[in-house]
């Protein structure tokens, strides 16, 4: 089903549906990158351990290798705006109760674990939901500008939520995890306003779920440009999921405490929000195998850089330029599923992306905080400058890559 006929002709910025769910997920996201920060950081105080810190980032993300394909498939099935709001609520009663166990002194590791579990398990279902729904919310030629905004919600949450992620754990260890629990609450309200229906019409499902799976995995593969990507994403997320943690511990091990590390992911953040103004225009003007391999090479220096790096804000401000380049990546990447995908196959195909894309960040958590303890932080980013390096390599030469269509000769092409 197409976005509704209204949406056609408002402006993003009086679209009411598209400004609720936006609003909504701009606290909520706000919430989640305070605990991305709160997470390490109270492992570590707990512990000591880098590994440690790593297993409950392992089992955050976890959830992207188990739940992402039948995920999807359930996402086309069911009402996805029932998907967003249980996902909400079950997110703010996780995260509320690591706030209560450390009021009364009882928080394990292994709690820590199985709340941060469960909240990747709920996210998976949100986002995924969360994405489908967008074409039926904006007009077709409106989507690569909601999606900019979209990454600039997210990367404007990394430039206000790392800071204050830093500074409430600075006063009390709980106070992140009882803001993210409200965060939620917030974007579970706003979204029982969304009056637009998140998903066409469909017919009474008679497949089975396996059948439903394996029509989107056979769908993608088919697109030979998208199956690179995927891949090529799989392997630069395993980078950059790696890196926030050893930056945590490189910083601590230059004399940092939780508010300054903070203040140094709010470069990130700030990147990342330049990079979110400046991705429609770059899907405009530049080819996507510009783009892909391109970046794919600046990731790489930046990578072996940080090494370098002599204090926390020169870190910070490393990694922010890198994130300005992350956005109109992603901007560009989405235009090009938009494009190609029709509303029926959207939850399915997005989760088999996001399988292969974000199937690396678990091991990613994992290997991160062992090289941590091994060998160090600052010999671990050379580790990672490496991976990047072969990426780019890689990008360079993949003919799906380099002879890759322009948007505008897709979006007319029948789904």
């Amino acid at each position: 089903m197409p976005a509704p006929d209204q949406a056609a002709t408002v402006p993003l910025r009086r679209n009411r549906d598209f400004l609720l769910l936006w609003s909504g997920q701009v606290v909520s996201t706000i919430g989640t990158r305070i605990t991305s920060l709160a997470y390490p950081l109270l492992v570590l105080a707990l512990t000591r351990s880098p590994a440690r810190a790593g297993i409950v980032g392992f089992a955050q993300t976890l959830p992207f290798l188990l739940l992402y394909l039948p995920a999807g498939a359930l996402v086309d099935r069911w009402n996805r705006k029932w998907v967003m709001l249980v996902s909400d609520g079950g997110r703010a009663l996780a995260l509320g109760s690591i706030a209560i166990a450390l009021t009364l002194h009882r928080l394990t590791l292994v709690q820590v674990a199985l709340v941060a579990f469960v909240e990747g398990c709920l996210f998976v279902f949100f986002q995924l939901a969360e994405t489908a729904a967008l074409p039926n919310v904006v007009a077709k030629h409106q989507l690569p500008t909601a999606v900019a905004q979209n990454q600039a919600r997210d990367q404007g949450a990394d430039l206000a939520g790392q800071p204050l992620g830093g500074l409430l754990f600075s006063v009390s260890q709980l106070l992140p995890f009882a803001f993210d629990a409200v965060s939620y609450l917030v974007s579970f309200a706003t979204m029982t306003f969304v009056r637009a229906p998140l998903q066409g019409t469909r017919e009474r499902v008679r497949t089975r779920l396996r059948s439903e799976i394996s029509e989107g995995v056979a769908w993608l593969w088919r697109q030979r440009f998208l199956r690179s990507i995927a891949l090529l994403v799989g392997a630069t997320n395993f980078v950059h999921n790696a890196l926030p943690l050893l930056v945590i511990v490189r910083a601590k091990e230059l004399g940092a405490p939780p508010a300054l590390i903070g203040v140094m992911f709010a470069f990130f953040g700030a990147g990342a929000l330049l990079g979110a103004l400046a991705g429609p225009w770059v899907q405009r003007h530049l080819h996507a195998r510009a783009v892909v391999i391109g970046w794919l090479w600046v990731w790489a220096v930046e990578a072996a850089a940080l090494v370098a790096m002599p204090d926390p804000i020169s870190l910070g401000a490393l990694l922010g330029l890198g994130s300005v380049f992350g956005v109109s990546f992603n901007v560009v990447v989405a235009t090009y599923r938009y494009a190609l995908v029709p509303d029926r196959l959207q939850g399915r195909t997005t989760s088999v992306v996001r399988l292969i894309a974000w199937g690396t960040i678990p091991p990613a958590q994992l290997v991160s905080g062992v090289l941590a303890e091994r060998i160090g932080a600052a010999p671990s980013f050379l580790v990672f400058a490496g991976v990047m390096l072969l990426t780019a390599v890689v990008a360079s030469v993949a003919p799906s890559v380099r002879r890759a269509p322009p948007i505008e000769s897709l979006a007319s092409e029948p789904a």
